[in-house]
């Protein structure tokens, strides 16, 4: 396309062009990608340093890729863009691209937007309650996934508790899909009903009368801690060694894959400090952000296989009682 259709864009960088960076593209001799351009108003999403480049090498054309869309969906895929690849968002840029989108979208929710920013959920939260925007406070946060949320954790417990007693039969990840809660929340639920308590008890970590029901830990308690940790990580490595040593999981390639994913967790269990250290003050929101949803995954995955557990264990008790029939 040639540069002088294109328009400046509405970038989330706010010191703009970095001049240096442009230099540098400019004395790159391989081919860049694509610059993405907002096909509506002709401003460049992403791109301007490469833009920059080619007009200082003297180019009049360049390639460009076309995104369809609102100009705000467009400044949400600039954000998105600029965190993903090239040269990163000063942290500046990222809280002032959040407090915009908090502004245009208040109904998307902390963790959605700091995946599109490179922010935390948590400082996102913050930059959310100190937000002067009159936009108005919603009951409900959009995710990244497009479904809506209760901010009010009990109205999403009774939901599941109502789909339950409905349908006292259906699949974990159906009953969270039908009162749109997590996975985990849906269990929870569940394991209260059949045990006859109250689906709507608070956790013990939940707020009581003001005040967190948690008290800090003293230093022989933390030591204690320690030491069960230890505990635990041996008996976890005991427990891989008999799992890697059943053929049902070694002779299979789905099993090894199990086994391959399991080990790499618990050898990093060991390697914590030296991970944490790893890890640079620029990547640490995504680093944690990453991680968060890594437990989210395992998390997911020990409630299928339990619930995998429970099917069976129900139909070995229905054949059962079919038999002695």
């Amino acid at each position: 396309m040639h540069i002088k259709l294109l328009k400046r864009g509405d970038s989330p960088r706010v010191l703009g062009v970095d001049a240096d960076h442009v230099r540098r593209l400019a004395e790159v001799e391989t081919a860049l990608p694509p610059i993405l351009v907002h096909r509506e108003t002709m401003r460049v999403i992403d791109g301007m340093h490469r833009l920059g480049a080619a007009i200082l090498n003297g180019r009049q054309m360049i390639d460009v890729c076309f995104f369809e869309g609102s100009e705000e969906a467009a400044f949400l895929a600039a954000v998105r863009a600029n965190t993903a690849h090239g040269m990163p968002l000063s942290l500046q840029d990222r809280r002032v691209a959040a407090l915009r989108i908090l502004e245009s979208r208040p109904g998307m929710s902390d963790r959605a937007i700091g995946e599109t920013t490179g922010l935390s959920a948590k400082t996102v939260s913050g930059l959310r309650r100190c937000s002067t925007a009159d936009s108005p406070q919603l009951n409900t946060r959009i995710g990244k996934d497009g479904r809506r949320r209760p901010l009010n954790a009990e109205e999403g417990r009774l939901r599941a508790a109502r789909v339950i007693a409905a349908n006292p039969d259906a699949s974990l990840r159906k009953i969270a899909q039908d009162a749109a809660v997590s996975v985990g929340t849906a269990h929870a639920v569940r394991q209260r009903i059949r045990r006859g308590e109250d689906p709507m008890a608070p956790r013990p970590t939940e707020r009581i009368g003001g005040a967190a029901a948690t008290a800090q830990p003293t230093a022989a308690a933390t030591a204690e801690a320690r030491r069960r940790r230890a505990g635990q990580g041996a008996d976890v490595l005991l427990r891989l060694r008999s799992l890697q040593r059943d053929p049902s999981l070694r002779l299979s390639e789905s099993g090894r894959h199990l086994l391959r994913w399991i080990h790499g967790h618990v050898i990093a269990q060991d390697m914590r400090g030296d991970l944490l250290d790893a890890v640079p003050t620029h990547l640490a929101p995504i680093v944690a952000d990453m991680a968060l949803q890594c437990a989210e995954i395992w998390n997911d995955f020990a409630h299928d296989v339990q619930e995998r557990m429970r099917e069976q264990a129900d139909r070995t008790q229905a054949g059962g009682r079919t038999w002695n029939g």
